[in-house]
């Protein structure tokens, strides 16, 4: 018998690796094909008011009794019929539309380009009325890519769209640059805002260099082309140039928040300090303080709400990746799962 359990774990174990290795030539065959075909940018939209509506309904049908759960479908089913017939004849009741773009941002702003393509489309379908709410979460980055997101939301208010920002974690350095862009910036209470401030780190390896007699030449044209260095002798002139620069950008930065917020009282809240919701609302660098989850449910009662997802084409070698290592961490998970082996 411990035999024959021994041969069914390695059978087990024989048949995970051929199923795995069988998905990989799948997935590699899908994206080949896709990749003759022209696989392209895509954007996803989707109706919130139907996920609200589904929600209302799976919890009510959950709760009901036989007889409710069929008199609730039964109604369900005439207020559909009332809706086609309504649209077909074109007096289907109009609303506003809020369009809802999401933005995750890195230290380089990575999601810039698909934010850019979504405002485009708000751009091109947008109607007297409209408005836009972007969820934001960031904690700054660099300042030309959060630069360019916050002049992306611009073109909105350019356009005559309102713009709501909301933010139920972090919002900032660069991902505050980007909120004071909104017409309203509401936040969870204990959301992170602020830190109006720019900072700039490197070390200095030189004298570790010199300890081993290892020279290090720098050759440059142009007196300021490079101030500080991590592997040559820094001076004072070069810190002095370098910290003026570093100045430079933060006044950019807070001209930039009195374009959008000029009440706010920059002497006080651009000192790099942040705050949490409830104290950031009383310094106005927000306007309510509310979550993202109660913004749309109580759009959701007057407002058509549509979610907005860009999704850039992927190059071969990026979905071939991703599918040997989607494929890999199944075969490790099984093999965990079997062994009872803890995988990090």
């Amino acid at each position: 018998m411990e035999w024959l359990a021994d041969y069914l774990v390695f059978l087990a174990k024989a048949v995970t690796v051929v199923i795995a290795f069988v998905a990989i030539i799948t997935m590699v065959a899908a994206a080949v094909r896709q990749q003759r075909q022209g696989y392209s940018d895509r954007l996803d939209v989707q109706s919130l008011n139907e996920r609200y509506d589904a929600f209302v309904d799976t919890v009510q049908d959950a709760i009901a009794d036989d007889r409710g759960r069929k008199q609730r479908r039964k109604a369900r089913k005439a207020e559909e019929k009332l809706r086609k017939k309504a649209s077909k004849l074109g007096k289907a009741e109009h609303k506003a539309k809020l369009f809802v773009v999401d933005f995750d941002g890195d230290i380089k702003a990575s999601e810039t380009d698909a934010l850019r393509h979504e405002v485009t489309a708000i751009l091109q379908t947008a109607e007297p009325g409209d408005e836009v709410l972007l969820r934001l979460e960031s904690s700054g980055g660099m300042v030309h890519g959060y630069g360019l997101a916050a002049s992306q939301l611009a073109r909105l208010r350019d356009h005559g769209v309102r713009l709501t920002v909301s933010v139920d974690k972090v919002a900032a350095s660069g991902g505050y640059m980007m909120a004071c862009v909104a017409d309203r910036i509401c936040c969870a209470p204990f959301a992170i805002i602020g830190s109006i401030g720019v900072v700039a780190q490197l070390p200095n390896f030189n004298r570790l260099l010199r300890e081993h007699n290892v020279d290090f030449e720098l050759h440059t044209a142009g007196e300021y082309k490079r101030t500080l260095t991590m592997f040559g002798e820094n001076t004072d002139e070069g810190r002095a140039k370098f910290q003026d620069e570093l100045e430079e950008v933060h006044g950019l930065f807070k001209r930039f928040i009195e374009q959008f917020r000029p009440q706010l009282d920059l002497a006080t809240v651009a000192t790099g300090e942040h705050w949490f919701g409830t104290r950031a609302k009383e310094l106005n660098l927000v306007d309510d303080v509310i979550t993202s989850d109660d913004l749309l449910l109580k759009a959701s009662r007057e407002k058509s709400i549509y979610q907005l997802e860009f999704h850039p084409q992927r190059s071969l070698q990026d979905r071939l990746a991703n599918a040997v290592d989607s494929s890999w961490k199944n075969i490790l998970r099984s093999i965990r799962h079997d062994s009872g082996t803890t995988w990090n």
